[in-house]
């Protein structure tokens, strides 16, 4: 049986099978400067469901906006969990492969069979806290946020009132890890350190594998003292849920949390800025009228931080597109491809700054983000803090040539070069009158074991850098 697909002619539905075809690289140079003229390629080539190699391992890769419902919302018939993988099973996925580092650790992002329910719901248990804005964790988060989002713009201040910062290395990236680090509950300067470590994973340096191993023993040793000795941190929240997680199990969550929150919550923050401050789309007449949220929301829309979702496997031979995926495939949601399919793009107006709530940024289904509101907050009040503290930003550079860095699941910048003016700015908070408002772990470290740290080291560097 064959099919007409766009302009790329015919596919053999039924006799296609992914080990047997040659697809094209989907990482290429082209994917890192323009993704989304490659997705539009395969979906002329394909459908809504197109071949890609992924570093030497074939994958299916969702492109279109129906079909990405129809994954994400099976859990049944598209489930998670490597050992599903049938080409993995038969080793034929190579031992080195570059992405099998991320994928093996076995938290509730990646986890599949019956211990994912309880891990999820422990996870919903022990985020209600910071994320209930009726609760007083959220409230405090919020106001904690807004303080940490001060300290870094009173350091890009430093260099003077007006002048060039990289917003992205100076407050995008530094604010959500200084706020998942006291999430966790760090002790002093400890949390700062380990913060540079999640840094150098996540750039995938030469000293990202010393810096992961050096991560992983610092978060053992911090679930190791919250077993011993609970508090009001996100940790303790989830043994108190989970009482059956062994000290690795709570590491790797915790992993998950300061790696996964950070990245996808500082490419927000950057890319909402590049948006606001370049007018598209009417993204900064929506945040002058006081929507920072609605603006985030249409943010999402153009440019999701998660552009492909960690894999699903078909759990029998189905029917997807233009192709039957066989049992045992892998299959990855593009949300970036699935946004610009034409059978949902064309539904969303562009001009109103009123945008639909129907994107998948944090997924859908069951197995939604279960973070998505505190990231959405965390994003929300430090944007909001920009605008409020910067009278003027401007881009260094033209959009079209600021610098972009890919992966096979984010997108987000390598730098955000701006011009600012900086307003009057406020006095920081005491160390003791912040004390007295905040619990442990979410207030913020005492001002000189602050300025000792490693990562407070490093910000200050960058004061006044290509001034």
């Amino acid at each position: 049986m064959e099919s007409q697909v766009g302009d790329g002619g015919s596919v053999d539905l039924d006799g296609a099978r992914l080990e047997t075809m040659t697809p094209e690289p989907l990482l290429t140079r082209d994917y890192e400067t323009r993704p989304s003229l490659v997705y539009e390629r395969l979906r002329q080539q394909h459908g809504p469901v197109a071949p890609v190699d992924l570093l030497g391992v074939p994958a299916w890769l969702v492109l279109g906006y129906r079909e990405s419902l129809e994954v994400l919302q099976d859990d049944a018939g598209w489930p998670k969990g490597l050992e599903k993988w049938r080409a993995r099973s038969e080793g034929r996925v190579p031992a080195d492969w570059p992405l099998g580092p991320s994928l093996e650790v076995n938290h509730v992002l990646i986890q599949g069979g019956p211990g994912y329910r309880p891990l999820r719901t422990a996870w919903d248990a022990a985020l209600k806290p910071f994320q209930d804005p009726r609760h007083p964790q959220a409230k405090r988060l919020k106001t904690a946020v807004g303080a940490y989002a001060d300290e870094l713009i009173t350091l890009v201040g430093q260099a003077g009132g007006t002048g060039w910062a990289d917003l992205s290395a100076q407050f995008s990236r530094p604010l959500p890890l200084m706020v998942a680090s006291h999430l966790l509950g760090f002790p002093g300067s400890q949390g700062d350190d380990a913060l540079m470590d999640m840094w150098r994973v996540l750039d995938a340096g030469p000293d990202a594998e010393p810096a992961l191993e050096r991560l992983l023993a610092a978060l053992a040793e911090l679930a190791a003292g919250k077993l011993e000795k609970p508090g009001e941190d996100f940790p303790s929240y989830l043994l108190a849920a989970h009482p059956e997680l062994s000290l690795d199990q709570l590491a790797r969550e915790l992993f998950m949390l300061l790696g996964m929150t950070s990245d996808h919550v500082g490419i927000l923050i950057s890319n909402t800025v590049v948006e606001v401050i370049s007018g598209e789309g009417g993204v900064r007449a929506s945040l002058s009228a006081g929507m920072v949220r609605e603006s985030m929301n249409r943010v999402v829309m153009r440019k999701p931080p998660l552009v492909n979702f960690v894999p699903r496997f078909a759990a029998e031979d189905t029917r997807l597109g233009n192709y039957t995926i066989r049992a045992g495939d892998p299959v990855w949601v593009s949300s970036a491809a699935a946004h610009a399919d034409p059978l949902f793009a064309d539904h969303v107006e562009s001009g109103t700054t009123v945008s639909t709530r129907a994107h998948l940024a944090w997924g859908a289904g069951r197995r939604q983000c279960p973070a998505r509101e505190l990231a959405s907050t965390v994003a929300a009040v430090g944007v909001g803090r920009l605008f409020e503290r910067f009278t003027h930003l401007d881009l260094a550079l033209p959009v079209d040539q600021l610098p972009w860095r890919s992966s096979p699941f984010m997108r987000g910048l390598r730098s955000l070069p701006v011009r600012y003016e900086l307003a009057t700015m406020p006095e920081p908070p005491s160390s003791q009158a912040t004390a007295a408002e905040e619990p442990a772990g979410i207030g913020l470290p005492d001002r000189a074991v602050r300025q000792r740290s490693s990562l407070w080291r490093y910000l200050t560097g960058l004061i006044g850098v290509g001034r």
